[in-house]
């Protein structure tokens, strides 16, 4: 495998965090998860997102920073990193949640922040509609989620969309419609073959069948 620290992102419900463990433990690599557990002010947010946005995106905001800060100490004892976020993250739902004033300070420590961590070597982007989404949502039982409103995730999938559009990382998007990593182990095999391979590419398309 060519890329020593991998990105999988995607909407609520995308299937990150699942394919981040199997890419993981298939390369044994050291794997970073979101801490979104130890999160107060989450199922907060979503009972009061008006009261609550601006502490949510600061604490994770805090929590990626500190994680992705430790990744190049950690570098020393494992060759290869997986994380089922990026950094960007922050900045694309603070966009989502907060008011123009509060997203101009949040930018300037996003900003602030930025430039001093690692940056991945490959970015997989899982795409879902919003049907498959909420049905994700409702089996995996976050009760603080079964709320999530299909306008809200029709608006992470459109910022996300532009980003992709300026991300200057290797990418690799991959429609998960028909797509089952936990449970078709072809599907995975299809992944790490083209992942194994030394492809030249900014953006890719990977069509999984």
């Amino acid at each position: 495998m060519n890329y020593r620290h991998i990105a999988v992102e995607g909407n609520i419900g995308a299937g990150k965090t699942a394919l981040a463990q199997m890419l993981a433990a298939h390369y044994q690599a050291k794997l970073v998860l979101e801490a979104y557990a130890d999160n107060n002010f989450l199922p907060k947010f979503y009972e009061n997102p008006t009261a609550y946005a601006f502490p949510l995106e600061l604490s994770f905001l805090a929590g990626r920073f500190t994680q992705l800060k430790a990744l190049p100490a950690q570098e020393l004892f494992h060759d290869k990193i997986v994380t089922d976020y990026t950094f960007a993250k922050s900045k694309l739902f603070a966009r989502i949640n907060l008011g123009d004033d509060e997203y101009s300070l949040f930018r300037q420590l996003f900003d602030i922040m930025e430039p001093s961590l690692p940056t991945p070597d490959l970015l997989i982007y899982l795409h879902a509609p919003l049907h498959q989404l909420q049905r994700n949502i409702r089996h995996r039982g976050r009760a603080y989620e079964q709320q999530i409103a299909d306008d809200y995730l029709e608006q992470i999938q459109q910022v996300y969309q532009q980003y992709l559009k300026q991300e200057s990382c290797k990418t690799i998007i991959i429609d998960m419609v028909n797509t089952d990593f936990l449970n078709q182990p072809d599907h995975f095999r299809q992944l790490t073959d083209f992942l194994d391979k030394d492809y030249e590419f900014r953006q890719h398309y990977l069509a999984i069948n």
